[in-house]
């Protein structure tokens, strides 16, 4: 099952079947630009899958696509000089899953299960790639490092683009704007994070005289880090961790996400061209079969985690020397909306410089129904006086009765250029859960604002006759968003996080009921509050709270953006800070070189110039 690419390989004992597409996406979009439920289906075809790829393929060398593979097959062998036919012959085959996606009811791709040993020689590559620290890829000079991933930058911007947009659209049911949104930035946080480290001192090699020493301090690796990265953001929120992990010098493994995680295969054969032998490391399947023996075995130096809480807890605790562990996470959260009682209440004095409240609408529902509500930084829960419940949430119904609702590559509207606004979800497994809390909230006494609320648009579900359109779709999960009124603490909406297509609205009497919920819960993440007065309880608010969350937005949604902002968040929400800067930082540690006696200035300045780790940019 060990193979070597005969040109620099990734690690990946996996059997995956690619998402495969024909189209570019020029052409899909001229398809989809006629699509929509009631139309033809002929001109859009849901992508075949390729036939599951074996073991071979993955080994510590890359996923190239079928007709690639069968070019190079030839010229790779074995790691212990068998032919690959000869391996192929002897070698196991993993299970693999097959991935449905949101939009079809035939398999878009597979997902290979591998299994505990599988996962145990991936580890045991990766440790090779660290070596202590003496490995190929630490030992590089950052300048190296930089170019080795600007050349995979590029090959994935040239090769892989529009079959990544394409991936996102039919697995996770993102629209097409939102897909090619994510891959473009992306591409620019690489950039940009290469432009921070060639611009900041702490990553160049400049002796500086502090007391009677002369220090260089330069930023370095630390070893292994596992990273697992969600399914609703898959190539932006894990690259933002990978990328400088990488960068700093680190050995990665990452572990694709079950749902959301066929775009992370196209990216395989960009890896295998860029980086050398036993540098990234892929796995997937079941957590609970794969994670236990990385982390049993406390060859993991750090975790970046993008999930929730108890699968982080479980994780850390499995880890024999967990003082050692370096992590990174970012978990759930509860943000909520404040809508303060000027922004309800007018008195005539609004100048025509005042944040109105139909703006602050407008916020609300794309703060809380972008990409469904399927955002850690989604507006969860929203806070308005006493007595305004109604005429809130009914402001927000009409706003869901307007917004775009179909497949991820429907175009709406009479010039046909706006994208799906609310799409399926990624799985019935999440519109069960959205049903659980609609039930219980609607038992307990809430009130839907709009009555089409939490239902499924099965209509949505076309009936053509060819088997290879996109109207082989599986149960519908297109859910239209559910607006509700009267949430109370009774409700299990009130404190947990949806993660959906819901919008809560719940009333309060005074302030300090809010500051209370915020005080009292488990997150910490964001909160957005809505007002165009400066008053005490604005200043209360803001002053007790810059403790309690990451962020407040006054005015807006809470959002990540931009990603030279810190990224930040306190209690069940998140460990360490994600930014431009922040992430380098995040991954790695500083390196102090340092002498006194200037009669060694010529020999350190000699020094430089051979070693990798002080060498120039």
């Amino acid at each position: 099952m060990k193979f070597i690419n005969r040109t620099s390989p990734v690690t990946a004992i996996i059997m995956i079947s690619l998402l495969h597409t024909t189209k570019t996406t020029t052409t899909a979009s001229s398809a989809m630009e006629a699509q929509s439920c009631g139309a033809s289906s002929a001109s859009l075809q849901v992508p075949p899958p390729l036939d599951p790829v074996d073991p071979l393929i993955f080994s510590k060398g890359q996923s190239y696509s079928m007709k690639e593979w069968t070019k190079l097959r030839s010229n790779i062998s074995t790691s212990t000089g068998q032919s690959s036919s000869e391996a192929a012959a002897s070698s196991s085959s993993s299970s693999s899953m097959p991935i449905l996606g949101c939009c079809s009811t035939k398999p878009i791709g597979h997902m290979p299960q591998m299994t505990t040993e599988e996962s145990l020689e991936v580890l045991s590559d990766a440790k090779k790639g660290w070596d202590n620290g003496k490995g190929t890829w630490p030992q590089m000079t950052l300048k190296q490092r930089i170019q080795a991933i600007q050349k995979f930058v590029t090959h994935l911007e040239q090769t892989s683009r529009d079959k990544i947009i394409d991936t996102l659209m039919y697995e996770i049911g993102k629209n097409y704007k939102d897909a090619a949104s994510e891959f473009d930035r992306t591409i620019s946080f690489i950039h940009e994070t290469i432009n921070d480290i060639q611009s900041k001192d702490d990553f160049n090699n400049a002796f500086q005289k502090v007391s009677s020493s002369n220090v260089m301090i330069r930023r370095n690796a630390f070893g292994i880090v596992l990273s697992l990265g969600p399914y609703n953001y898959p190539l932006n929120e894990t690259y933002a961790t990978i990328i400088p992990a990488l960068l700093m010098g680190n050995i990665v493994i990452l572990k694709i996400p079950q749902v959301g995680g066929l775009a992370h295969l196209l990216t395989f054969q960009a890896f295998a061209e860029a980086l050398p032998p036993n540098t990234i490391h892929f796995i997937s399947g079941s957590g609970r079969k794969t994670l236990p023996p990385l982390m049993e075995s406390g060859d993991i130096d750090g975790l970046a985690f993008i999930g929730g809480t108890g699968a982080a807890d479980k994780l850390i605790g499995q880890h024999p020397r967990p003082h050692r562990l370096k992590l990174f996470l970012q978990l759930e959260a509860k943000n909520m909306a404040i809508v303060m009682k000027d922004m309800v209440k007018k008195d005539g004095s609004s100048s025509s410089s005042s944040y109105s409240t139909e703006a602050m609408l407008d916020e609300i529902i794309t703060g809380s129904l972008s990409y469904n509500g399927q955002r850690c930084t989604a507006l969860k829960i929203i806070f308005v006086p006493r007595g305004y419940g109604k005429t809130i949430a009914e402001g927000l119904a009409k706003r869901v009765d307007v917004l775009p609702k179909g497949m991820p590559w429907e175009l709406h509207g009479d010039d046909k250029k706006k994208y799906s606004s609310i799409t399926p979800l990624p799985n019935e497994k999440r519109v069960s859960y959205m049903k659980e809390l609609l039930g219980d909230a609607l038992v307990k006494g809430a009130t839907l604002a709009n009555m089409n609320g939490g239902s499924i648009m099965d209509d949505h579900v076309c009936d053509a006759s060819s088997t290879d359109s996109v109207s082989d779709i599986s149960s519908s999960t297109l859910m239209v968003p559910a607006v509700l009124y009267n949430i109370d603490p009774t409700m299990k909406l009130y404190h947990e996080e949806q993660f959906g297509p819901i919008v809560p609205v719940v009333e309060y009497d005074s302030i300090d009921e809010v500051i209370q919920y915020g005080l009292q819960g488990e997150y910490g993440q964001q909160v957005a509050i809505f007002t165009n007065d400066a008053n005490e309880d604005l200043v209360t608010i803001v002053d007790t709270f810059s403790t309690v969350y990451g962020k407040i937005n006054i005015n807006g949604q809470c959002g990540r953006s931009p990603d030279s902002v810190p990224f930040s968040a306190r209690r069940s929400s998140g460990l360490g800070v994600m930014s431009i800067e922040d992430a380098l930082r995040e991954f790695s540690v500083p390196t102090v070189v340092s002498y006194k006696h200037e009669g060694s200035a010529a020999m350190m300045a000699n020094l430089k110039e051979r070693s990798h780790f002080m060498s120039d940019l």
